[in-house]
């Protein structure tokens, strides 16, 4: 049996709704935690069978809007887990919840990486986000953050959203670059039909200035000294998250809490999304057992999301095939969409940004 090495738990709830925002979560109400805590505890008691875990992360919604009592309340479940000694251990964090006392709780427990969402440092862009961030204050809290020993933090950026410049997004790159993370992940807005901005009617900007944008911001990156490593996401070296490469890398994890989901045993599964339904101890929405035609789809899929790609030795030893005889590579290596090297297989970096229709002609 393989060893699942990765956890995900999902804390569904916030202070306020970004207008954006797709994720299973609701407003947060202090009569709601107990219950969903002991919900929690349940469904990892029932399917967490004692494997070392090598990474974990809490995300959600956003975790650091608990009360320090409640977050004591999640590490004491989250200590159930059997922990590696190198474990990398992520928490989703709001710049404005970080205080002295909750950051000390985080160490405490073995936390040793903060996601923390910036999105951006402009008024108008916040506005539209449904969000407040202030570049003198985020700087305060990363400060004391570093000084008591986080030497791993990922930012959040998000970009193209509606009225934004290439001017104002450089902006933003350049304050975030002051803050000097290990990791950023940078989103282009994706407007969604049950969020504030979908339900609105919002337009998206114009393809092009997206294609402009991204551009710019993998230039100013790589300037900067980050590794490219994953469609969205910049590190310097070494500290790529090695909790997102599970999912890149098609790796099986547990999933816990309200609208997580998870892949163990071959089978991929979907908690509810309905707070009702999952105190009520109604975990899985739904599941699905994986082929080896579907893993074979999805190592490629989720592998070209990484630079690097997907290596066909690697393939080989996992599935007994050749990757070539499964998918039509040949037609794509030969139009540039594809690149073969070094026995990996990869999207020319100057295509990225139409990935998806890539992905279309090759599953």
């Amino acid at each position: 049996m393989k060893k699942i090495k990765a956890v995900y738990i999902h804390i569904p709830f916030c202070n306020s709704i970004c207008s954006y925002c797709d994720f299973c979560k609701v407003v947060y109400n202090n009569d709601w935690i107990k219950p969903y805590f002991k919900r929690l505890e349940e469904e990892i008691d029932n399917a967490y069978m004692g494997e070392e875990i090598e990474t974990l992360y809490i995300g959600g919604g956003t975790p650091t809007c608990l009360t320090i009592e409640e977050l004591e309340m999640l590490f004491n479940i989250t200590n159930k887990f059997k922990k590696s000694s190198n474990i990398e251990f992520t928490i989703e964090c709001n710049i404005n919840d970080l205080e002295e006392e909750k950051l000390k709780l985080f160490l405490k427990n073995g936390v040793n990486r903060l996601s923390i969402g910036i999105e951006s440092f402009n008024k108008d862009k916040l506005k539209f986000m449904n969000r407040t961030c202030d570049f003198k204050d985020s700087k305060k809290r990363i400060d004391l953050a570093r000084k008591m020993g986080f030497k791993n933090i990922n930012l959040d950026l998000m970009y193209a959203i509606p009225g934004e410049t290439l001017k104002v997004l450089q902006k933003d790159l350049k304050l975030l670059l002051k803050l000097k993370p290990e990791h950023i992940s940078a989103y282009s807005l994706i407007i969604e039909k049950n969020t504030l901005v979908g339900l609105n009617k919002i337009k998206p900007i114009e393809e092009d200035r997206d294609a402009k944008m991204y551009e710019g911001l993998c230039k100013t990156l790589k300037k900067a000294g980050y590794i490219h490593y994953e469609i969205s996401n910049f590190a310097k070296k070494g500290f790529e998250s090695k909790h997102n490469l599970t999912y890149w890398n098609n790796l099986e994890y547990y999933g816990f809490g309200c609208g997580a989901s998870g892949f163990v045993e071959a089978v991929r599964y979907e908690n509810t999304k309905s707070l009702t339904e999952y105190l009520k101890g109604n975990f899985i929405s739904s599941k699905a057992l994986m082929s080896k035609v579907d893993n074979m789809e999805n190592e490629l899929i989720l592998g070209l999301r990484k630079l690097e790609g997907v290596s066909l030795i690697e393939f080989f030893n996992k599935y007994e095939e050749n990757m070539q005889n499964i998918f039509p590579l040949k037609p794509l290596i030969k139009s540039g969409d594809l690149i073969y090297k070094n026995d990996h297989i990869y999207i020319n970096p100057k295509k990225l940004y139409v990935m998806n229709e890539i992905l279309i002609k090759l599953i």
